[in-house]
C-alpha cells in the first residue's frame, strides 16, 4: 500500500508539474486509478464521496469571496489605496514588490491563508497590471509571506500540532517565535530581490514620461479626489466581513454567503444587474471550486485507502539509529518537501504522530518534534502543496499555473526553512 501511495503521488505531481494534464484532471482520475489497481473496487465511491464532503466548506468559502471581493474590486473599493501606493512607489517595481511582502506579512496575522490570498491579491493585483508587472511575482512573494506567518497559534498548522501532540500553544509556539521573526526578514529579502529583477525588466516607470504606460501611471495619479460610490458602505462591510471572520463569529463560509448577498443587494438593487455581476465572476469561481471538489476525490481515496497510514509507517521504519536523535532537525527539513505529498490533516493526524513516537524512542521531545515540522511544513510548504486547498485561491485570483509557482519560489521557500530552522538551532527552540 505504501508503495501504491507513493506511486500515486508521484503520477500526479508529475503529471501536475509538467503540465501533461491540468490539476483538476489528475485529481479526479489518478486516484482511481490507483484505488482500482488496489482492489478496492466498489469501495471507491464512498471514499470520493467522504473526501468531497470535507473540503465542501472550503469549496463554498473560496466560490463566495470570489464572487464578493470581485465585486468589490468592480466598485472600485481599493482604488483610494492603490492611488496612494502607486504615488508612494513612484512607478517603482522594487518598492511594490516590497510594499507587498510587508502588506502579505501583516494581513497574514487574521491566520487564515485563505483571507490572506483574497484579501492581498485583490488590494494589490490591479497594481501590477496597471505597472506591467508579472502576477507571477505577486503570487511568489505573497506565499512566502503567507506561509512565514502560517504557524500563528490560532492558524491551521499549530492548531492541528496541538491536537496531534496533546501540546499547548505556547509550548509550540513561545519558542519558535524568534524563527519566525528571522523568516520574516527572509520574505522582505526576497521581495527586494524579486522587486530588483522587475526594475531591471521594466524599468521605473517615470509619472510624468511620454509613454503609454507612463500616461496611464499619470491618469491613475489625477483621478478625482471623489470616492467611489458606496464607498464607506462597502469598506464598512469589509472591515466587518474580515472582523468576523478572524473572530470566527459564525462558520466561514455562510459568512461569505451573507456577505456578498448584503453587498449584491445594496450595490445592484436591480435583479438584472445582479445576474450580470454574479456572471462576470462565474468563470474563476467554477475553475477554483471544481478544482477543489476535485481534490476531494484525491484525498478522500488518500485516506480511505490506508495509504497515506502505510506511508507514514514505511518513512519512519527507514530511519537508521544514528539518526534519531538529530530526528528534529531531519524533520524541520524534509517537512517542507513532504507537503507536497502529505495534505496538512494527512501531515499531523497522520505522520507526525508516529515521527514523534519514533523522536521518543530516540530519546527526542514529541514537543520538539512538532517545532520541527511546523518550521517547514506549517509554513513554507502550505502555499505550494496542490494538497491545500488555499493555495487554489491563490493561484485562481493571480491567473497563474501551479507549477510554474513552484518553480519560481520552491527554492526561496526551502530558503525560508533553513534560514528558520538554524534560528531555532540557535535559541534551543529544537535541539542539535
Amino acid at each position: 500500500m505504501a508503495i501504491l501511495g507513493f506511486l500515486m503521488i508521484g503520477t500526479f505531481l508529475y503529471l501536475v508539474m509538467s503540465k501533461r494534464v491540468s490539476v483538476l484532471i489528475a485529481f479526479a482520475l489518478v486516484p482511481i486509478i490507483f484505488a482500482l489497481i488496489g482492489g478496492f473496487g466498489l469501495e471507491i465511491g464512498k471514499m470520493m464521496l467522504d473526501g468531497i464532503a470535507k473540503v465542501t466548506p472550503t469549496g463554498i468559502m473560496i466560490g463566495f469571496s470570489i464572487l464578493y471581493f470581485g465585486l468589490m474590486i468592480d466598485k472600485g473599493l481599493f482604488d483610494p489605496m492603490i492611488t496612494r501606493l502607486i504615488r508612494f512607489a513612484k512607478g517603482d517595481p522594487l518598492k511594490i514588490v516590497m510594499a507587498t511582502a510587508i502588506i502579505t506579512l501583516v494581513v497574514a496575522l487574521d491566520g487564515d491563508g485563505s483571507a490572506t490570498f483574497m484579501i492581498t491579491v485583490t488590494a494589490l493585483l490591479p497594481i501590477y497590471k496597471r505597472l506591467g508587472m508579472s502576477s507571477l511575482t505577486l503570487a511568489g512573494v505573497v506565499a512566502l509571506g503567507a506561509g512565514v506567518m502560517n504557524i500563528i497559534p490560532w492558524g491551521g498548522p499549530l492548531a492541528r500540532a496541538m491536537v496531534s501532540l496533546g501540546a499547548g500553544s505556547s509550548e509550540l509556539f513561545n519558542p519558535i517565535i524568534p524563527a519566525m521573526l528571522a523568516g520574516a526578514v527572509w520574505v522582505v529579502f526576497v521581495s527586494y530581490i524579486f522587486g530588483k529583477k522587475e526594475r531591471k525588466r521594466i524599468g521605473i516607470i517615470s509619472n510624468k514620461g511620454d509613454s503609454m504606460e507612463s500616461g496611464e501611471i499619470a491618469a491613475t495619479l489625477e483621478m478625482s479626489s471623489s470616492l467611489p460610490k458606496l464607498y464607506w458602505f462597502n469598506l464598512i462591510l469589509t472591515i466587518s466581513l474580515i472582523v468576523a471572520l478572524i473572530m470566527e463569529i459564525i462558520p466561514v463560509p455562510v459568512l461569505f454567503i451573507i456577505a456578498f448577498a448584503i453587498a449584491l443587494l445594496v450595490n445592484f438593487p436591480d435583479v438584472k444587474k445582479q445576474q450580470e455581476q454574479i456572471a462576470s465572476h462565474a468563470q474563476s469561481m467554477v475553475m477554483v471550486c471544481t478544482t477543489i471538489f476535485a481534490a476531494g476525490i484525491f484525498t478522500g481515496i488518500l485516506s480511505g485507502t490506508k495509504m497515506i497510514d502505510a506511508m507514514a509507517v514505511s518513512m519512519v521504519s527507514a530511519i537508521p539509529d544514528w539518526l534519531g536523535g538529530h530526528l528534529p532537525i531531519l524533520v524541520a527539513v524534509v517537512s517542507m518537501p513532504l507537503s507536497l505529498i502529505f495534505s496538512p490533516d494527512a501531515f499531523y493526524y497522520g505522520l507526525l504522530p508516529v515521527l514523534s513516537e519514533a523522536g521518543a524512542a530516540f530519546g527526542v521531545d514529541p514537543i520538539e518534534i512538532g517545532r520541527a515540522a511546523l518550521l517547514g511544513n506549517g509554513t513554507t510548504g502550505f502555499p505550494l502543496s496542490p494538497l491545500n486547498p488555499s493555495v487554489f485561491v491563490l493561484i485562481g485570483l493571480c491567473k497563474v499555473d501551479l507549477g510554474d509557482l513552484q518553480k519560481k519560489i520552491f527554492f526561496w521557500a526551502f530558503g525560508s526553512t533553513i534560514v528558520m530552522t538554524i534560528v531555532a538551532l540557535l535559541t534551543g527552540a529544537i535541539p542539535l
